[in-house]
């Protein structure tokens, strides 16, 4: 005799879980319930428009010229969201990194 669980019970208790795990009817989920998830941020530090011949000369230790200065503020992005700028800084743990020191910040209260 098997133990294992009937067909259709399996159905119901993962029907049951489906159940548990959906979204409140009073709105969905609460922000709070996203604070713990990872975000990844795109920092912006400019653009380059070559020719498509240009580029296709490309190799390695090739230097692509970009349309801003080493001291001008980046753009920070969440998916193509403007969320913050910023300046570019060398960390001070020694590790070579680079970080960016946030100087204005958009509003997103909205966006959570």
């Amino acid at each position: 005799m098997s133990t294992e669980t009937a067909p259709d019970t399996q159905a119901t208790n993962r029907l049951g879980e489906i159940e548990m795990l959906s979204p409140r009817r009073s709105g969905g989920p609460t922000p709070q319930a996203f604070r713990g998830v990872p975000i990844e941020v795109v920092v912006a530090v400019g653009r380059a428009r070559p020719m498509i011949a240009d580029l296709a000369r490309l190799r390695r230790d090739s230097v692509l010229s970009l349309d801003t200065a080493l001291t001008d503020p980046v753009d920070l992005y969440v998916g193509d969201r403007l969320i913050a700028r910023g300046e570019l800084q060398e960390m001070e743990d020694g590790s070579g990194r680079l970080g960016v020191r946030l100087t204005e910040i958009a509003d997103l209260e909205d966006a959570v």
